[in-house]
C-alpha cells in the first residue's frame, strides 16, 4: 500500500537517485544555455554571411568573401547545442559523408547514426527475457522491445520526412519542422518508456542489475535522438528567424489562425459535428453487441481496418459495455470511432499493475496508428483504487482527436503517451496523476474530476513526463472545469506534479473548485523542491480554487504568465492545430 508520503508513480526512482540526477541537470543547463546562445550565433552568424556574399557577389565582382566554416568547425558549432556534444561530434565525423558545412545534412546524418544505434538495441529485449523466468520481468522487456521498435520508426519516418534534402536538394516547410521534432520527442520518451517498466517493479523486484545493463545498452541511443531533437530544434529553427529568402521558405512560420486546428480535414469535420449519428455518419463498419451489425466485439471491427489507410475509416460501435481490451496498432491509421454517448457506448477492462500488467500495458484501450479519433463513447478501467496504477486510454496516435469523451479509473486514467492530441468536451475521472504522459496535448472544455482516493493517498490530476528540454511536449488545460466527481472527496488534491526535469503544464482560462489545496502543485519526491527547468504555471483562471496567493515557491512555477507566454500552450501554436484539427470538425478554439 502507498503512504501518502511515498505513493507509486510509473517509473519513479528513489529520492537518491532523483537529487543526484537534479544536480547533474542544473550544472548541464548552466553550461547548455551559454554555449547554445554561443555557438548558434556563431554557426548562424556564418550561414548568413555567406549568404549575403553570393547575394552581393552578383553586383560586385571585386567582392571579397567571408571566411567560411570548415567542415570540423560547422559539426563542432552545430554539436555544441546539444546536450551531448561530445558524443554528437564522434558519431557524426565517423560518417563518411560528413565533409559537409550544411546543417541540414549534418541533421541527417544525425538521424542516420541515432536510427543505426536504435536498430542495434531493438534485440536486446529479447536476449534478457531469455534470461529470466519471472513474469513480471519477462512482461516489463515486452514493453521495451515494443517501444524500441516504435522508436526506430519514428527515426525512419523523420529520415523519410527529410527525403532529398541537401545541398540543391528540396527544402523542409515549416509542417516539416514541427513533424521531426513531434516524432523525435515521441522517440526520447519511448526509450524512458522502457526504463520506467523496469524501474517500476524495484519495489517488487530485485532487478537493479537488469536496469543498470538496459540504461548503460541505451546511453549512444538516448543521446544520438537528443542530438537530433537539439538540432533541428535549436539550429534549423533559429536559422528561420533570419530574414533570409532560402531559410524563409525552408522554415516558414506563417499560420492560418482557422479556428480549429486544421490537421482536422472538412469532411473529418463533417464527421464530427454531425447532430444523428446513426443517420448522418455513413459508418463502413459497425460493432453492436446484440448481433445487428457486422461485428459484435469492437477488436474484431479494428482487425478489419485495412493497414495504413490513406482515407478514414468509420466504425460506429451501438450502445452497450464491451469488455475487451482493445489496441490500434502503428499501422491502423485513420480510424474514426464512435459511438451513441460517453454513457452508452463503454469499453471495460481491469488490467493493472498490482496484478502483475506493466503500467504501459494496462490501457483498457490503446491506440498508436496516426489520425484516429473517437466520439461519443466512454473507456473505462475498473480495477479500483486498491490495483493502484490502472490506464483507461492510452494514446500515442500523432493528429487524434477526443470529441464527447469519458476516460474513469483512478489511478494513471489517461496516459497521454506522445505525439499531437486534442482533447474537447470530455469527462476526465481519477486520483493520482490521472493525466499523465509525455504527448502535446490540449484539452479544452473538459470535465476534469477528482474522486476519493484511498484513505492514505492524495490526489494529483497531473504528471507530465517531458525529460529532454528539446521536446515540443506538455499538458494545456484551457478552458475547462475542474470539480470532484462527488461530494466525499476529503483527500488532499493538487494540480500536478512534475514526474521528469523538464515537466511542462499549463492550467489557463479554467474554472477550478474548492476542493484544490491552496498550494496548488505539490512535487515528485515530498519535500524536494523540483529542479527550475520545468514549467508550471497559470493563467487567468476563475473560481475559489485560482487563488494563486498561497501557491508552491518552486523556481520553475510562475503563479502568472504573459498572454505571449500562455499563447505558445493554445491550440493553434501548442499543436499545430490549425493545420490538422480543421479537417475533423471538431469545435475548438484556436487561441486565447
Amino acid at each position: 500500500m502507498d503512504s501518502i508520503k511515498s505513493f507509486k508513480g510509473y517509473g519513479k526512482v528513489n529520492e537518491l537517485e532523483e537529487r543526484a540526477f537534479r544536480q547533474k541537470t542544473r550544472k548541464r543547463c548552466i553550461v547548455l544555455i551559454v554555449s547554445s546562445i554561443v555557438l548558434v550565433t556563431v554557426i548562424i552568424g556564418a550561414v548568413v554571411g555567406i549568404v549575403v556574399h553570393k547575394r552581393n557577389s552578383s553586383s560586385s565582382s571585386n567582392s571579397v568573401p567571408p571566411t567560411e566554416l570548415t567542415p570540423a568547425a560547422s559539426l563542432n558549432a552545430v554539436c555544441g547545442v546539444t546536450q551531448y556534444p561530445s558524443t554528437c561530434y564522434s558519431s557524426i565525423s565517423s560518417v563518411e559523408t560528413s565533409n559537409t558545412t550544411d546543417p541540414k545534412i549534418i541533421f541527417k546524418l544525425s538521424l542516420r547514426v541515432a536510427a543505426d544505434e536504435l536498430s542495434k538495441l531493438k534485440d536486446y529485449p529479447a536476449k534478457l527475457k531469455a534470461k529470466t523466468n519471472d513474469p513480471r520481468l519477462t512482461a516489463a522487456l515486452d514493453v521495451c522491445e515494443t517501444v524500441f521498435d516504435d522508436a526506430v520508426d519514428r527515426l525512419n519516418d523523420s529520415i523519410s520526412s527529410m527525403g532529398s534534402v541537401g545541398e540543391g536538394g528540396k527544402l523542409l516547410t515549416s509542417s516539416k519542422i514541427d513533424d521531426m521534432k513531434t516524432w523525435l520527442s515521441s522517440s526520447i520518451t519511448d526509450q524512458d518508456t522502457c526504463l520506467g517498466a523496469l524501474q517500476e517493479l524495484n519495489n517488487t523486484l530485485d532487478n537493479s542489475a537488469i536496469l543498470d545493463d538496459v540504461r548503460n545498452a541505451m546511453q549512444n541511443s538516448t543521446e544520438f535522438v537528443s542530438n537530433s531533437l537539439a538540432i533541428v530544434a535549436k539550429i534549423l529553427g533559429s536559422l528561420a528567424d533570419f530574414n533570409i529568402p532560402i531559410h524563409r521558405r525552408l522554415l516558414g512560420f506563417e499560420r492560418r489562425d482557422l479556428g480549429f486546428p486544421s490537421w482536422v480535414s472538412a469532411s473529418d469535420r463533417r464527421l464530427l459535428q454531425a447532430a444523428n449519428n446513426k443517420t448522418a455518419v455513413a459508418a463502413q463498419l459497425t460493432v453492436a453487441k446484440d448481433g445487428s451489425g457486422e461485428y459484435t466485439t469492437i477488436s474484431a471491427a479494428v482487425a478489419a481496418v485495412p493497414k495504413k489507410s490513406a482515407s478514414r475509416v468509420v466504425i460506429y460501435v451501438k450502445a452497450g459495455t464491451y469488455v475487451e481490451n482493445v489496441i490500434l496498432d502503428k499501422n491502423t491509421w485513420n480510424v474514426m470511432m464512435y459511438g451513441d454517448g460517453m454513457t452508452e457506448t463503454i469499453v471495460s477492462g481491469s488490467l493493472n499493475f498490482v496484478d502483475g500488467t506493466p503500467t504501459f500495458s494496462t490501457s483498457t484501450f490503446a491506440v498508436k496508428g496516426k489520425g484516429f479519433i473517437a466520439k461519443d463513447m466512454g473507456f473505462i478501467n475498473t480495477a479500483g483504487a486498491e490495483k493502484h496504477q490502472a490506464v483507461a486510454f492510452r494514446s500515442a496516435s500523432d493528429f487524434s482527436v477526443f470529441y464527447r469523451c469519458s476516460f474513469d479509473a483512478y489511478q494513471d486514467t489517461l496516459y497521454a503517451y506522445s505525439n499531437r492530441q486534442f482533447y474537447r468536451e470530455c469527462d476526465i475521472t481519477g486520483t493520482i496523476d490521472f493525466i499523465f504522459g509525455n504527448a502535446a496535448a490540449v484539452f479544452q472544455n473538459c470535465n476534469i474530476m477528482p474522486r476519493q482516493p484511498l484513505s492514505n493517498q492524495y490526489n494529483t490530476i497531473t504528471a507530465q513526463g517531458k525529460s529532454d528540454p528539446n521536446q515540443s511536449t506538455g499538458i494545456s488545460i484551457q478552458k475547462c472545469t475542474l470539480s470532484p466527481l462527488n461530494s466525499n472527496l476529503t483527500a488532499p488534491t493538487y494540480l500536478g506534479r512534475p514526474w521528469k526535469a523538464y515537466s511542462t503544464t499549463v492550467v489557463m482560462q479554467s474554472n477550478i473548485g474548492s476542493f484544490l489545496n491552496q498550494l496548488g502543485w505539490t512535487e515528485w519526491v515530498p519535500n524536494t523542491e523540483p529542479p527550475s527547468t520545468i514549467f508550471y504555471a497559470e493563467y487567468q483562471n476563475t473560481g475559489p480554487g485560482s487563488d494563486t496567493a498561497h501557491r508552491v515557491t518552486w523556481a520553475g512555477y510562475k503563479p502568472t504568465i504573459t498572454a505571449d507566454q500562455a499563447g505558445k500552450f493554445t491550440v493553434t501554436t501548442f499543436i499545430q492545430g490549425g493545420e490538422w484539427l480543421p479537417a475533423t470538425s471538431v469545435t475548438f478554439d484556436a487561441s486565447l
